[in-house]
């Protein structure tokens, strides 16, 4: 499935996904990312789903939900790797808005310096940019980026669309221990803030599994140290989001495995929100104890929850 959820999304309300994007062809590898390290580093923009399959499934996925009596805010692309890299994304996004209902773009921003990238993204309503260093020793250490990319070509296209962009446009900053949560890292952050001038400027924090086993949330002093400076350097609203996912507002059609195999696919479950939809659904656990025999969805454990995420490299569903 190419489209799932609703999932809550504590800055979009109840979003729609699209999954526009194959496991996982990427431009960054963060060492934060919720769905692994990148198997396929890119910056060629590539076509991959048809268009009209994902107007056409989002509009039965939303008529689905308009009959059980749930609403949706946003449809919102976030996929298994970076939106922009899908040659069809303006496309995309202009289908969409036949369905009345607003587009969003969470983007890494790497791609932000090609002119077509820029023109697909003015196509949305709300637009995310990711803003996790302003230098390069603490952007490769972070996000490590495909070989052909410079910052500073990246935080030149970010400056050049926030010029012309209509809509809501934001920017994302992941703290990581000891990374990038430092004074000086954050000093440099918060210039660009100031030149770039969004709407709100979110500070988040690694809340379900991660790429890579060293990686930790910020302490709260730091999360409310930047947060500080930030604003105070840029005159920017800045938001905090660093409380974990609540069971609330996810949603399970009456295709339990394939929305558990699409939500996880791009969004790791806690164990705590999946026994909720499931006794909601008055299903039987068995049925994801069944997907973990077929290895079809792996189990993690992070800060001593348990997590459930689709094996990304089971190709017997394929």
């Amino acid at each position: 499935m190419i489209v799932y959820g609703p999932v809550p999304s504590r800055r979009l309300g109840q979003s729609l996904g699209v999954n526009n994007i194959p496991p996982k062809i990427c431009s960054y590898s963060c060492v934060y990312c919720q769905i692994g390290r990148t198997n396929k580093m890119q910056t060629i923009r590539s076509e991959f789903y048809k268009p009209e399959d994902i107007y056409f499934e989002s509009k039965m996925k939303i008529e689905q939900l308009k009959v059980k009596g749930e609403h949706v805010d946003y449809i919102s692309f976030v996929p298994d790797g970076e939106p922009t890299i899908d040659k069809n994304l303006g496309l995309e996004i202009e289908l969409l808005k036949e369905l009345n209902i607003r587009t969003a773009v969470i983007t890494n921003a790497s791609l932000l310096w090609m002119d077509d990238v820029k023109a697909d993204l003015m196509e949305a309503d709300w637009v995310s940019v990711k803003l996790d260093a302003a230098d390069n020793d603490t952007w490769c250490k972070i996000d490590r980026p495909h070989g052909s990319l410079k910052l500073k070509n990246i935080l030149d296209g970010i400056h050049d669309f926030a010029k012309e962009f209509k809509g809501t446009l934001v920017t994302e900053t992941m703290l990581v221990a000891g990374v990038n949560d430092h004074p000086s890292c954050i000093e440099m952050i918060g210039k660009q803030i100031e030149s770039i001038q969004p709407q709100k400027a979110y500070l988040l924090v690694p809340t379900r599994p991660p790429a890579e086993q060293f990686v930790n949330r910020a302490e709260s002093k730091s999360i409310t140290d930047a947060a500080m400076l930030i604003r105070s350097i840029s005159g920017v609203s800045v938001e905090c989001i660093v409380e974990d996912d609540n069971k609330e507002g996810f949603f399970f059609t009456d295709d339990i495995i394939d929305d558990l195999l699409s939500i996880t696919s791009v969004h790791p479950i806690r164990e705590d929100i999946i026994n909720h939809l499931l006794k909601n659904k008055k299903a039987d656990y068995i049925v994801l104890q069944e997907l973990i025999k077929q290895n079809k969805i792996i189990e993690f454990t992070y800060e001593g929850k348990k997590f459930y995420k689709k094996n990304l490299d089971d190709n017997s569903d394929k």
